[in-house]
């Protein structure tokens, strides 16, 4: 699950997953990001959208995920973050 934070690309949009996970050494908190390109097929996300994406087949050099559902649209659809 993740923010949508481009979708200028056809039928690619770049999501934004977060993590959190506790330090093995320093016992605190640490949040980890890491961005992947997900295909849209209808091209229906926008971004600020909040999504499920799922592993797949490799579809492009850098897409190895797919829109499974959109959990919750933008307030401003169409508008960047």
């Amino acid at each position: 699950m993740g923010l949508v934070v481009s979708n200028k690309m056809d039928k690619t949009v770049v999501v934004k997953v977060e993590r959190k996970f506790v330090h093995s050494k320093f016992k605190k908190v640490v949040k980890s990001t890491a961005k992947y390109s997900a295909h849209d097929e209808k091209n229906e996300c926008c971004p600020g959208d909040f999504i499920t994406i799922s592993e797949t087949r490799p579809l492009s050099k850098t897409k190895r995920w797919r829109l499974s559902e959109i959990i919750k649209k933008a307030k401003n659809s169409g508008e960047a973050l």
